[in-house]
């Protein structure tokens, strides 16, 4: 029996004067395919998403001063601590796409998952040809 596979599309969204979390919660939520009828937890259903202006994101409360992100480096003593305003100068892409990988449930689809976004800095995007549609 044949796979049916489902068009992805792609949708569009900016993220100009956007909460973190709230705009995190709504990408993962396209990403799985939650918004589709024929959602399933077990397969990679989802559509792509475009994330423009992730410079322009921005955080409530003080979590711009206190926030900070973590990474290890596997070896003795390579704990790395890097504060939100460092990573916004940075790599501003990257706070998006952390947000959202900490939103997808943590199973095997969720690298398979996060492939399908697609992060930029600035309001210009390099696949023009794939058409997105709005996300607002």
């Amino acid at each position: 029996m044949a796979k049916k596979e489902t068009p992805i599309e792609f949708f569009l969204v900016d993220a100009t004067d956007k909460v973190l979390g709230r705009l995190a919660t709504r990408i993962a939520c396209i990403l799985m395919g939650k918004h589709k009828t024929s959602y399933s937890h077990d397969k990679v259903m989802g559509d792509g998403v475009i994330v423009i202006n992730a410079t322009k994101i921005r955080v409530t409360g003080k979590k711009a001063e206190q926030k900070i992100y973590f990474h290890h480096t596997l070896y003795p003593g390579g704990a790395r601590f890097i504060p939100y305003e460092r990573m916004m100068k940075e790599k501003p892409e990257e706070i998006i796409r952390m947000a959202v990988r900490g939103m997808l449930p943590q199973n095997n689809l969720r690298d398979k998952t996060l492939k399908r976004l697609k992060v930029y800095a600035g309001a210009e995007y390099p696949l023009r040809s794939v058409k997105p549609k709005d996300m607002d």
